[in-house]
């Protein structure tokens, strides 16, 4: 039987989320499918947090982590065009529902699910878009088109928060950021950001209203509990704030929210249904061929460092963590 190395980890048990490189069969694509030899996989927080529990029970035993990467497809199934062996893509949700993700050699995935990436678009953006693109473009147009609006993006450097900027630049609207320090603020600054506030040194609302002064029509929200205040100061009538984080502390809603008609709309990629997901891939492909997208510096790994790849997100490293597959 033909192998292929992969991380895996055990889903119960004393050894529950230790991650070890082992040797799967290589699948194959079944109808509908392509196989992808994947050659860098990107880490997000969610990948970390299944590990431990703290994800959706995906009712194996063994899990192949990480949802996001990129490679090349090799092979394809039934019904697929042949026209698409040798395609650079990139992959969206590999790991959703499913024992396997992109910590492996080869991985068979819906053609939908691998992206076509234009001519001069690395494999490393590649391997950083799926969650935080996906996300960062329902957080942008949840209320509609973006064009001549104002965008507050909370936390700017961050994966999701570098793809909102990057996007909502491309869709047409004005872009503030906020960073909590120079580094940030110079990847937030080369995304397109018009304006970046350090909030550790700064005071956003003032500061935004100063650029802003009616307020802005949409937030991207990474830390709902910590900066619901901000928010709906800032945030106009009739619009809401975004969420795509976990609430990082308990959430008062404020009454400027509820005077301005705002509500807080939160965003899960793995389960906003399949239009909204088409409907992004559909302008990240754009923003791809325009350019308009960017890599964040790389934090690589190789396979059998994967471990430390985790723990760099988890401690929050800056830039994307991406694992090289061999």
């Amino acid at each position: 039987m033909r192998t292929v190395l992969a991380a895996r980890y055990e889903t119960s048990g004393p050894q529950i989320g230790a991650l070890e490189i082992v040797e799967i069969p290589r699948p194959d694509p079944a109808p509908g499918e392509v196989l992808v030899r994947v050659r860098f996989s990107g880490v997000n927080p969610t990948d970390v947090g299944a590990r431990s529990g703290h994800g959706f029970d995906t009712g194996h035993a063994h899990v192949v982590p990480d949802h996001d990467g990129a490679g090349e497809i090799v092979e394809v199934g039934e019904g697929v065009p042949a026209e698409r062996i040798g395609e650079s893509v990139w992959l969206w949700l590999a790991q959703w529902r499913r024992p396997q993700g992109t910590a492996a050699q080869f991985i068979a995935l819906p053609s939908a699910q691998a992206v076509a990436l234009p001519a001069g678009a690395s494999l490393e953006l590649g391997a950083g878009l799926g969650i935080p693109a996906l996300t960062a473009h329902r957080c942008l147009w949840a209320q509609g088109p973006i064009r001549d609006l104002g965008v507050l993006v909370q936390g700017g450097a961050g994966a999701v928060g570098h793809a909102a900027v990057e996007l909502a630049r491309f869709g047409g609207a004005r872009v503030a950021a906020t960073v909590s320090s120079p580094e940030k603020a110079a990847l937030a600054s080369a995304a397109g950001a018009e304006l970046v506030v350090d909030y550790r040194t700064q005071d956003v609302v003032e500061t935004v209203r100063a650029w802003a002064p009616d307020g802005v029509e949409r937030v991207v929200e990474v830390a709902i509990g910590t900066n619901v205040l901000v928010d709906a100061e800032l945030i106009k009538p009739f619009h809401d704030v975004s969420s795509y984080g976990r609430p990082d502390a308990p959430i008062v809603v404020p009454r400027p929210l509820m005077v301005k008609n705002c509500g807080i709309r939160w965003i899960l990629v793995y389960t906003m249904g399949e239009q909204p997901i088409a409907d992004a891939v559909a302008e990240i492909t754009r923003a791809l061929e325009a350019g308009a997208l960017t890599a964040l510096p790389a934090v690589r790994f190789p396979l059998e460092e994967i471990s430390l790849a985790h723990d760099a997100v988890r401690d929050g490293a800056l830039g994307k963590v991406l694992v090289e597959i061999p």
